[in-house]
């Protein structure tokens, strides 16, 4: 798959426009977002992501569109089990309501952009080195069974990372919002013992920064597996971009149904376990490690096709959710 420098330039500018136009909706009347407007959004950004997937077929054949698709439907996924930590994250900081949206979009937008180091890295990595899918499918493997172990949406899902607590260390802070700003004037009595009239800074940054870096830390796992399924940095890229793009509307739109998606970390362990399991078979497959069957290609590992990987994850996680709701109902009942 050969894309010019000019596609992924006008690529760039629209994902550009895309979170600009929400900025600057957002920042223009922060607020709590009715259920209807978050629907409406979502369903806006679900439709951008389905044509781009329609043209990518379009333009470069069904294997690249059903790659993009596996991946985006991956990523979605994995993104909205980590609204999860963000719920807790919002109630550790106490962001208010109407804030949320700006903390959500703001995060966002850092971790794209730290996500696009990490698959620039990543392909190049991929490109040169075949033997790299032998440690993602075990990587993948292991997270799996972690996710499937651990208790989903537990108070333990969050702690403060090395920038979060250095951030706290030497950045001069207010104890309180002042609305959407990043910074205030310290009051007097201020309980950091800053000095009155000093401008500091509210916990917006601090909040931002923690979303930011835990979808980051997130990426670890979720960057891998769409490399399970394509080794396009240009398909990476852009699943990723689109499954965070609606991040924000997603997690207001949710709610409270968060916490009734009981089997949704059952779903995604399952979903990365297959693609764990693809990544190594895939390795054996174009196998050049000298220690394994003497550096030669294992031709009886089977290769599973993107269509297959795209059939078991919509499956897998249409299985996993109709389960959570049909559970929710039947104790609510």
């Amino acid at each position: 798959m050969h894309v010019s420098a000019l596609v992924w330039a006008v690529t760039l500018v629209a994902i550009i426009v895309i979170f600009a136009v929400d900025l600057l909706i957002v920042g223009r009347r922060p607020h709590e977002p009715s259920m209807r407007e978050t629907a409406i959004w979502v369903a806006v950004y679900v439709g951008l992501a389905v044509v781009f997937g329609v043209v990518l077929l379009a333009a470069y054949g069904s294997r690249y569109g059903g790659e993009f698709f596996a991946g985006w439907l991956t990523e979605y996924s994995l993104s909205v089990d980590n609204l999860f930590v963000f719920v807790i994250i919002m109630g550790r900081f106490a962001v208010p309501r109407m804030l949320q949206q700006k903390v959500l979009l703001i995060g966002v937008m850092l971790a794209l952009l730290m996500r696009g180091a990490l698959i620039a890295v990543g392909a190049a990595v991929v490109a040169r080195f075949v033997w790299v899918f032998y440690l993602f499918g075990a990587f993948l493997i292991y997270t799996a069974i972690t996710l499937a172990r651990q208790r989903q949406g537990g108070e333990d899902d969050f702690k403060e990372n090395m920038v979060i607590r250095w951030s706290r260390r030497i950045l001069p802070m207010s104890a309180q919002y002042d609305g959407a700003r990043l910074t205030t004037h310290a009051e007097p009595g201020d309980r950091a013992g800053n000095r009155p009239g000093r401008r500091i800074f509210t916990p917006m940054p601090l909040v931002m920064i923690a979303i930011g870096t835990t979808d980051l830390i997130f990426a670890l796992d979720s960057i891998p597996a769409v490399f399970g399924l394509t080794t396009q940095a240009y398909i990476v890229f852009t699943a990723n971009a689109f499954a965070l793009m609606g991040l924000r509307q997603m997690y207001f739109l949710l709610g409270g149904l968060l916490d009734r998606l009981v089997y949704l970390s059952y779903g995604l362990a399952a979903v990365l376990a297959f693609i764990g399991v693809k990544l190594v078979l895939d390795a054996l497959h174009g196998n050049n490690v000298s220690f394994v069957n003497g550096g030669e290609p294992i031709e009886w590992a089977p290769h599973i096709p993107i269509w297959l990987s795209l059939v078991v994850i919509v499956l897998v996680l249409g299985v996993a959710t109709i389960a959570s709701l049909a559970k929710a109902s039947r104790d609510a009942g």
